[in-house]
């Protein structure tokens, strides 16, 4: 080996070795501070979301004086920086699946009203076994316990503050300064010893996935779900959200999407027909739809033989869920979810529609 050649390879590796030594202090240095950052936003999620405590339940909305589960959540990841879409569905794509046995404060915590693994509402953990979320029985943003009934209904955690987690952000991205190119020293170079950089092409970004669309029976349906289990009581007030009949169920649903109908069973019918889109066979239900239903007459399709529907009087009402569900109210069990196809529900059906 020549001097040359001893003093290039020389001058070669101990660039290298300080290279690495400055790449490895600075990505621990810029660790630590992305921790220090996450740290001081999840106590700024925490405070936020313990001062809007007693703020007004309202469907679909997102503050600052009235929220709704999503809504809550959304606002409150704004305030601190990071913008997502208000929306159970979106949420739970958000940021990065957390153990449900390892919970930080500001971690958000989806729960299902049913026994699917489908998320209904959220809330934000917000440490001490404690979560903050905005509850439509009780009309306002309350704290609950993480008791055992809320241990068994919670099918994911989802973590906004974390480096390495992917968040829906619309936060427009600092560019990165381009590092300039380095030309390797040659002692004495001859002609054609000193070697031309060449910058790399830079990757594309991937385009954002677009947001998940949700369709106005969804909406209809996420709405009727917060009542699950609210006890049937007949001729409830329809203002009176601790009990509800069949009619002042579905009058509170659509209300709370921003849709009036009247208050009860045969007016809300008799306004699909005026103002909506009425539907008189069982096979065009669509999610979301009004079901209305004669009397009960028996639990076999042939206790309705021979039956005009339409010249029925209409004496209980309910929503197709799809899947040939209904979600409706009556007896005992308040309001639920039951099997619609081939039951005595869809003997009764007299007909059904959008009231809008």
């Amino acid at each position: 080996m020549t001097k040359r050649d001893w003093l290039l390879k020389s001058s070669m590796t101990v660039m290298l070795s300080t290279s690495l030594l400055m790449f490895a202090e600075g990505g621990q240095a810029a660790l630590a501070a992305t921790n220090s950052q996450d740290s001081a936003k999840a106590e700024q999620v925490v405070s936020l979301a313990k001062s809007l405590v007693g703020k007004d339940y309202q469907s679909g909305a997102n503050g600052p004086s009235q929220f709704d589960a999503p809504g809550l959540a959304a606002y409150i990841y704004g305030k601190v920086g990071i913008h997502v879409s208000d929306s159970v569905s979106a949420l739970y794509k958000a940021g990065k699946a957390v153990d449900k046995n390892k919970l930080q404060p500001g971690d958000l915590l989806f729960f299902t009203l049913s026994s699917s693994k489908t998320p209904s509402y959220l809330g934000i953990y917000i440490g001490d076994n404690k979560f903050v979320y905005a509850n439509q029985g009780s009309d306002e943003v309350i704290t609950k316990s993480m008791s055992t009934y809320y241990k068994g209904k919670l099918v994911g955690v989802r973590r906004l503050l974390d480096g390495s987690a992917s968040t829906s952000t619309t936060q427009p991205t600092p560019s990165t300064p381009s590092t300039p190119p380095v030309t390797t020293p040659v002692e004495n170079p001859a002609a054609g010893d000193e070697i031309t950089p060449v910058d790399p092409t830079p990757t594309p970004e991937p385009a954002p996935a677009p947001a998940p669309v949700v369709s106005k029976g969804d909406k209809i349906i996420n709405a009727g779900m917060k009542y699950l289990g609210i006890p049937y009581k007949y001729g409830d007030s329809r203002s009176d959200k601790r009990y509800m009949d069949c009619s002042d169920f579905t009058y509170n649903t659509f209300k709370d999407i921003g849709i009036k109908i009247p208050t009860n069973s045969r007016s809300q019918a008799t306004y699909v027909k005026e103002h909506g889109t009425p539907v008189y066979d069982v096979d065009k239900l669509q999610k979301g739809d009004l079901i209305f239903m004669m009397s009960y007459k028996g639990s076999k399709e042939s206790s309705y033989s021979g039956i005009d529907p339409l010249k029925q009087r209409i004496t209980h009402v309910g929503i197709y869920m799809g899947d040939g569900k209904i979600l409706h109210t009556y007896g005992s069990g308040g309001v639920r979810i039951t099997k619609f196809t081939n039951t005595s529900w869809e003997y009764r059906f007299v007909m059904g529609g959008r009231p809008y």
